[in-house]
């Protein structure tokens, strides 16, 4: 039997709408989509039993080129007109340098663990039906809410390693993340993560300070645990959507590192 795969398939976004039953049988198995005609190098699989630090990712301070250019400019008018506010001008960029720091983190080398998709505190563990609006994680699942603050690295890190196979945006508000309507309400990307018979699910949400959200990652690309896909700029939320049978590591008022804080164990319904 071939492992071809001849027929091409498309995000949510393209199908018919009347066919979408499939997607509402509570399965955590999905069909896997062809990258959006962009082609991508493999990346590599590592060993279960070594300590990885992933490679540096060089595009969280290129984010902030536009708002270091500006403050740049400020800072110099500042220094020919206005000498006193040169101080303060000068604190804020050393600030959004700060923001936009990307620290190396030291993945767990337990394979079953699932790290972190954030820095923050987790506000929240519940159980959700799904994700609302999607169409994919229609089943009852466990969701970890993490918001992070100005002050938290806002990189967003896979809980998992598996292949992207949906990364959709949502438009919405720009409520304070920290409220809980602010998951339904506020403009939001979900990104779903499949690896061998089971499905994790990541949602990044602006906040009131947090406009954009910035994605690396595509669907079709493979992902090791603790990489990089995305960030959120300044204050924001983070959900971690996982299968009920995964076994909860953390509680709510914990500090977590996305990539090397493990959050969740990886268990069958059989174990």
């Amino acid at each position: 039997m071939s492992n071809t795969k001849e027929e091409t398939e498309y995000p949510v976004r393209d199908l018919d709408l009347s066919n979408t039953q499939p997607f509402l049988n509570g399965s955590t198995t999905f069909h896997k989509q062809e990258p959006f005609k962009e082609k991508h190098e493999s990346k590599k699989k590592y060993d279960p039993g070594e300590i990885v630090i992933l490679q540096k990712h060089p595009k969280a301070i290129y984010e902030g080129r536009w708002i270091f250019m500006g403050l740049g400019i400020l800072w110099l008018l500042a220094l020919l007109f206005s000498p006193f506010l040169a101080l303060p001008v000068g604190l804020l960029i050393i600030f959004t340098c700060y923001f936009f720091r990307d620290p190396e983190r030291e993945i767990p080398c337990d394979p079953m663990l699932v790290v972190s998709p954030a820095d923050g505190l987790v506000t929240a563990i519940e159980e959700v039906d799904g994700v609302e609006g999607d169409l994919y994680l229609t089943q009852r699942m466990r969701r970890i809410s993490i918001f992070l603050s100005v002050f938290d690295v806002h990189v967003n890190r896979s809980p998992i390693e598996g292949e992207i196979i949906h990364s959709e945006p949502r438009g919405g508000l720009y409520l304070d993340a920290r409220k809980p309507e602010s998951s339904i309400l506020n403009e939001s990307r979900l990104w779903i993560i499949q690896r061998d018979s089971y499905s994790v699910g990541v949602k990044q949400i602006t906040g009131a300070i947090a406009r954009r959200i910035v994605p690396w990652a595509h669907v079709g690309n493979h992902l090791n645990r603790g990489e990089r896909f995305g960030m959120i700029r300044f204050g924001s939320r983070t959900e971690l959507y996982i299968p009920l049978e995964f076994q909860v590591l953390v509680e709510v008022g914990n500090k977590v590192q996305g990539g090397s804080s493990a959050v969740a164990k990886i268990r069958s319904q059989n174990s």
